[in-house]
């Protein structure tokens, strides 16, 4: 893209973002909830833009304004401040343009959304539970080290410990769209607890993460859910509370089923069961989508695919390997208390990095 086109683009869509920006003071148009939100999520996206764009007309002035001086001006001195000034302008050029690329590559509708997200234990038997219930305490340290809020809607506990299934709600500022990333299968090995010999055992849990779909996204009739009451179970087999509050949801259609048990009010955990049955009815058309783009880019780092092996966390080397970038970590205890910025930092260089490849084609 030559500098002209792409300052040619930059403007129009500043003058987008001003249009945004008075339509999102309407009335009509915040009493209208579903294009407000879309209307929102717009503004802030061309806000960005429009911060690189001002920036890099700055900076294309600055080297101009430079240029005229080296070629007019005799004064030593001048020449000399404005060689410094156009050295230091053409040198941040480049990752400022690979800046505004970047952005100018549309993004994931869905990375500003809230997810759900799902551990389960899998191959290893009771290590597998116990490996399940590690990587949610890792997610907690995670979630709180970024201000987000955690909820937990439902889990099955080990019988030595951890789940053999917990699923939670991640609220916050983009979850989704970092969090996508942990999707798939978590491989563990190390030396169990129950071991008496000392030998090294692998075991896996798997992790899928969901965009959590907003109320107009999925329209849902009543008459087509079935609500199941229980009585919660917590800790120990003890129970949570004396009266029936847990809430299953059954999809008569789709037959997707969902549970909560996490309050002791029954209203609130029925509202809780259907933002996540909402959600797992909307992510039954995006996962077809995840699926097309997997389809299309064979190197992608977050297709979704929540079947495939992505990481490996070996105790007795003290190492992380996510196998999607071959990058190794060599601090797991740090890691596994929530450290994974740096991991998902490289992860989301390498999609970017696949991204713009891609829009350049």
């Amino acid at each position: 893209m030559s500098e002209n086109t792409l300052i040619e683009k930059l403007d129009g869509l500043s003058l987008r973002f001003k249009e945004v920006g008075t339509l999102i003071t309407d009335p009509a148009v915040i009493a209208d909830m579903k294009r407000f939100v879309k209307l929102t999520k717009e503004y802030r996206d061309l806000e960005k833009i429009t911060k690189a764009r001002n920036k890099y007309k700055s900076l294309l002035d600055n080297i101009e304004e430079a240029r005229i001086i080296l070629e007019s001006e005799d004064d030593a001195e001048m020449r000399e401040m404005a060689k410094e000034e156009l050295d230091k302008s053409q040198s941040l050029l480049p990752s400022l343009e690979e800046e505004i690329k970047l952005l100018l590559v549309p993004a994931d509708p869905q990375d500003g959304k809230n997810a759900i997200m799902e551990i389960r234990g899998g191959t290893g038997g009771d290590e597998a539970a116990i490996f399940a219930g590690d990587l949610f305490r890792m997610y907690s340290k995670f979630c709180e080290n970024k201000g987000w809020k955690v909820e937990v809607t439902s889990f099955s506990e080990g019988t030595a410990g951890g789940f053999k299934e917990i699923i939670f709600t991640v609220s916050g500022e983009n979850v989704y769209g970092i969090l996508k990333y942990e999707s798939g299968v978590h491989r563990v090995q190390r030396v169990p607890a129950t071991e008496t010999q000392g030998r090294v055992h692998t075991s896996a849990a798997s992790v899928a993460v969901l965009p959590e779909a907003e109320e107009f996204d999925v329209e849902i009739n009543e008459k087509d859910i079935r609500t199941d009451i229980f009585c919660a179970s917590g800790h120990g087999g003890q129970s949570v509370n004396t009266t029936y509050s847990a809430i299953r949801l059954v999809h008569i259609p789709t037959g997707i089923t969902v549970q909560c048990q996490d309050e002791k009010s029954q209203i609130k955990n029925k509202a809780k069961a259907m933002v996540e049955l909402r959600t797992r009815i909307y992510n039954m058309e995006y996962q077809k989508y995840l699926d097309e783009i997997a389809g299309k880019r064979k190197t992608m780092v977050s297709t979704g695919d929540r079947s495939a092996k992505i990481r490996t966390y070996n105790y007795p080397q003290g190492r992380i390997t996510d196998h999607r970038i071959n990058y190794t970590i060599y601090n797991l205890a740090a890691f596994m208390d929530g450290d994974l910025q740096d991991c998902i930092d490289h992860l989301i260089i390498a999609e970017n990095a696949e991204r713009l490849k891609e829009s350049e084609l």
